[in-house]
């Protein structure tokens, strides 16, 4: 069953029923991210994760997308057009960490991959990198299960720490930033990925250090 399939029509019962239904996938997906995490230091003895934080778009934010793309802004637009109406953010320690982490969550029986957008590939022309998946994970209630949307980024600390004072700084210009700041961006953006690159050869330097501490002791 889709979201859309249990609208009736009223503004209000609708309202509710899609915010009940996308908090319960942020929580589930919550909880299913907290399972991958503790099954992956008990394996591995290392947390691949920072930090997670989630958040459910406000029907302001969720209007004003809706009107720069030129849609209706009733609960069927909302469905159709929006994929991050349920956003989680997963901030991890290295680059080779998001990779590990999006494969565990891909490879959930339950759990549908829809989109992916690698911004860490391809980064944006601001200098923004981060990967972000769009999958559907199911919410079970009484009648049945209804697949929900919702959006994960998955970022370094230096990726996030560049994208949330880069958020912050255009927010001041509402979106129209002169060049010179812009600019500015781009070059802290190069030095971001440069740091990320130095922690993670550091990294593997440790890694390779206690491999051979034991295999002394072996």
């Amino acid at each position: 069953m889709e979201p859309i399939d249990l609208l009736c029509g009223n503004e209000e019962k609708d309202s509710e029923m899609l915010r009940f239904l996308y908090s319960s996938a942020l929580r589930k997906m919550n909880t299913r991210i907290s399972i991958l995490e503790q099954e992956f230091i008990t394996i591995h003895h290392y947390d691949p994760i920072e930090h997670v934080t989630s958040r459910l778009k406000t029907k302001e934010s969720i209007r004003r997308k809706l009107l720069r793309d030129k849609h209706e802004t009733d609960h069927v637009s909302m469905l159709r057009y929006l994929n991050d109406i349920a956003g989680l953010r997963i901030v991890c320690s290295f680059n080779s960490d998001i990779y590990k982490i999006a494969d565990m969550i891909s490879a959930q029986d339950d759990i549908k991959v829809l989109i992916i957008k690698n911004y860490i590939a391809s980064p944006k022309s601001n200098g923004y990198k981060s990967y972000h998946m769009i999958v559907t994970i199911p919410v079970f209630m009484a009648d049945g299960s209804v697949d929900v949307k919702v959006e994960i980024q998955i970022r370094t600390i230096a990726m996030d720490f560049w994208a949330s004072l880069e958020h912050k700084i255009y927010y001041k210009f509402e979106g129209d930033a002169p060049e010179y700041i812009k600019d500015e961006l781009a070059e802290c953006a190069k030095m971001i990925n440069a740091l990320d690159d130095r922690m993670l050869a550091l990294n593997e330097a440790v890694q390779s250090i206690e491999v051979k501490k034991n295999d002394d002791k072996a």
